[in-house]
């Protein structure tokens, strides 16, 4: 069953960091099943506090989305995005 990853920045606290995320980020992602559908686009919030951006991407299972989070080169990777905004990030199952 596909997942999705779903990030959502919240405020910028870095923008240095956060260019080295966007450096870095890419080669994280070589050699893993991952299908950006949404990054940083339009968007509107519909409930809750307003959100800088949002991210979505798709995987063929939960078990591979996580297996891409917990990745060496995304983890080292997304020291830069923590240092450089407040996240929320999570995996749901689709239908």
């Amino acid at each position: 069953m596909s997942a999705y990853i779903v990030f959502i920045r919240e405020k910028t606290l870095d923008q240095s960091e956060l260019e080295s995320y966007w450096q870095k980020a890419p080669a994280a992602m070589e050699d893993h099943p991952i299908k950006p559908l949404a990054a940083y686009g339009r968007h509107v919030t519909l409930e809750g506090p307003e959100v800088e951006g949002v991210v979505i991407a798709e995987f063929p299972s939960l078990e591979e989305a996580r297996a891409w989070y917990d990745s060496p080169a995304y983890q080292e990777a997304t020291q830069h995005r923590l240092r450089g905004a407040v996240y929320r990030g999570l995996i749901v199952e689709g239908v």
